[in-house]
């Protein structure tokens, strides 16, 4: 693999981009691509931390909407980020990377508790690591808590692999066929054009520390690996 300016990548994936286009919660076709490029960045010597989300599970919106206390709906979609967790470490470990999950909620059978020291000692000893549970802390997103967990483990960039969506629009691609797609944006138009790139909590910690995002598309041929080499493709958002 050629040479690349990140040393250090964090990579959010969300739930629904797990679910592939075959429409079950998780598709093994999809969960093996993700690992494979993994798999070259760490032999190229990149180090990987993954935060996954678990909308391919549960929404804590709708469970709200549907009548459920919001904080326990937002609990029960971090268990859900602990299942992918545990779906793509076994994939990895399958791959022969060698995996450690840590989550933010207490579950000392299946994930190390989150500690910031040890994550970045798992990293700098070629190990991917994977946050589970989110901030650990309801009305919060993964999204969030990948912006957080990046900039706590001092990552050089955020890399968010979305479904469908291969950059950053000006409109909903999917609903308005002229949609402009931005190549590159700031922070600071991102927030005052109301833009989803991820929610404004996530993308405010992002514009305070200066860590760059790469907005693409999952499904396309490579793109984890295309992104942390700089090539072209999707959106950055940055100063």
């Amino acid at each position: 693999m050629a040479t690349s300016d990140y040393k250090r990548v964090m990579l959010k994936l969300s739930g629904e981009a797990l679910m592939g286009e075959g429409g079950g919660i998780i598709d093994a076709a999809t969960l093996h691509a993700i690992v494979v490029q993994v798999r070259q960045l760490v032999d190229a010597g990149i180090q990987v931390a993954i935060v996954v989300g678990g909308g391919n599970i549960w929404r804590g919106a709708k469970a709200e909407a549907a009548g459920m206390d919001r904080s326990t709906a937002d609990y029960a979609g971090m268990l859900g980020t602990l299942i992918n967790a545990l779906a793509l470490q076994s994939a990895l470990e399958r791959e022969e990377v060698t995996t450690r999950t840590q989550s933010a909620l207490a579950v000392e059978a299946i994930a190390e508790p989150y500690i910031p020291r040890r994550a970045l000692r798992h990293l700098e000893k070629g190990r991917v690591v994977i946050f589970a549970g989110g901030t650990g802390n309801p009305f919060m997103t993964t999204d969030t808590a990948a912006a957080l967990r990046a900039i706590e483990i001092n990552a050089d960039v955020l890399l968010m692999a979305k479904h469908r969506v291969d950059g950053v629009y000006d409109a909903d691609p999917r609903v308005s066929p002229n949609a402009k797609k931005f190549d590159r944006i700031s922070y600071l138009e991102v927030l005052n054009l109301h833009l989803q790139v991820m929610d404004s909590t996530a993308l405010s910690l992002c514009m305070e520390h200066g860590l760059p995002i790469i907005v693409f598309d999952l499904s396309a041929p490579q793109s984890i690996v295309r992104a942390v080499l700089g090539e072209p493709i999707g959106s950055m958002v940055s100063a």
